[in-house]
């Protein structure tokens, strides 16, 4: 899907199209256009400078690369840690050092040489049936491994990215053995072949086809929205796992300037911005997620939920175990089913 060009169209309606841009940048975006587009015309709207963005699911990695240095990308925005790190460690990636970015985002949220700023935050939650789950029956996601859940849960597949940070977040809680254990309990305990998203899980739940599942918390917010999806998400509560042990696994949305990018100042400016109060306060309000600087506030729906412990290991560190939380999945042929 591409979009280029089509923010600042719309801008042209507004007053500050009285004169033109001066400058520009270019946004490939794994986020999605409706999410993101309010903060381009914040940003534009306070500094004038023109956003162009291109928007796909999947892909962006191999076009930056057959691109190489001819390419028009400045920064990736992306949802998740793990497509950040597939940029940075394609060596795509420039560095960053920007003080207002250090003071905005925590050291746990942003890469240690400047390679990815996190951008607002989402925890990875169990989601439980409301008539078939006894509240506290089940708090932390070592539960999920326990027989009393055989044939009742659901999930997306084991190398999707969210599951994949979590995965992660086991080995660097509990070692890659007991991660491997664990992964084969939870596999067992399945309801069915991994498949579908998050909400199709919860979905799975309310059809009765299981009883819990793994989600991301603004899920909650997306399915509440949605009339065609409300049932589901009043079928549900929401288990911030582990709360008397290590925290909740928090993953997150953040971006990347790219190494090639023929507007790195705009760049630098844009995500200097995105870590703005103005910028947080507009991703907390569209997408039920948390924001990543402690001085904004989530959303009341958000805040709704309950405060809870995030797990405190650092992204950066679980980044590194990417790549054995992907071997553990394919060892254990997770995404075979039960």
């Amino acid at each position: 899907m591409r979009r280029w060009g089509s923010v600042v169209a719309g801008l042209c309606m507004a007053a500050i199209c009285g004169s033109a841009a001066a400058s520009e940048v270019n946004v490939y975006s794994y986020r999605q256009p409706e999410l993101i587009e309010p903060l381009f015309k914040a940003f534009t709207k306070k500094t004038g400078v023109k956003v162009n963005m291109v928007y796909a699911q999947a892909g962006l990695l191999e076009r930056l690369k057959a691109e190489g240095a001819r390419s028009p990308a400045d920064i990736v925005l992306s949802s998740d840690l793990t497509r950040l790190i597939e940029v940075v460690d394609a060596g795509l990636s420039a560095p960053v050092q920007s003080p207002s970015l250090v003071a905005a985002i925590p050291a746990q949220y942003r890469d240690p040489d400047g390679r990815w700023y996190g951008l607002t935050m989402r925890a990875r939650i169990i989601y439980a049936s409301k008539e078939r789950v006894p509240v506290d029956s089940i708090r932390s996601y070592l539960d999920l491994a326990k027989p009393e859940w055989r044939q009742r849960i659901c999930t997306r597949p084991g190398d999707h990215p969210y599951n994949l940070g979590l995965i992660a977040g086991m080995i660097s809680r509990h070692g890659v053995d007991k991660t491997r254990a664990w992964l084969l309990s939870v596999k067992a305990n399945l309801a069915q072949k991994p498949q579908g998203n998050d909400r199709s899980q919860v979905k799975g739940i309310h059809e009765g086809l299981c009883d819990v599942s793994l989600g991301n918390t603004y899920y909650m917010g997306k399915m509440l929205a949605d009339p065609k999806e409300t049932a589901w998400a009043q079928s549900v509560y929401m288990v911030f796992p582990d709360q008397n042990s290590g925290g909740t696994h928090v993953n997150i949305s953040g971006a990347t300037v790219l190494k090639a990018a023929p507007n790195r100042a705009e760049a630098v400016k844009l995500l200097e911005f995105l870590a703005t109060e103005e910028a947080q306060r507009i991703y907390a309000d569209a997408n039920s997620e948390y924001p990543v600087r402690q001085d904004v506030a989530p959303s009341a729906l958000v805040a709704a939920w309950g405060k809870f412990k995030a797990d405190t290991v650092g992204l950066a560190d679980v980044a590194k175990l990417q790549g054995d939380a992907l071997r553990l999945v394919n060892e254990t042929r997770f995404n075979d089913g039960p």
